[in-house]
């Protein structure tokens, strides 16, 4: 896998803070920054997982059960 240049033009204040919270985890701001990306992604993406196995199986996870059947 190979990687990418991404440039970003951000405010100064939002720099020290991606810097402070990066210093608190001993990381460079562009780890940080690309972990956290990483980490929203794998958040929607398990959402999307989570939303469409309830649409499968219903929220209940009962799909194709009948109530008289799950107690």
């Amino acid at each position: 896998m190979g990687s990418t240049v991404l440039s970003l033009r951000i405010d100064g204040e939002l720099l020290d803070r991606l810097r402070q919270h990066a210093a608190k985890r001993g990381m460079s701001v562009q780890d940080y920054v690309v972990r956290t990306l990483i980490r929203d992604d794998f958040d929607e993406r398990f959402k999307a997982a989570v939303d469409e196995t309830e649409r499968f199986y219903g929220p209940e996870g009962t799909a194709g059960v009948g109530a008289e059947e799950i107690t």
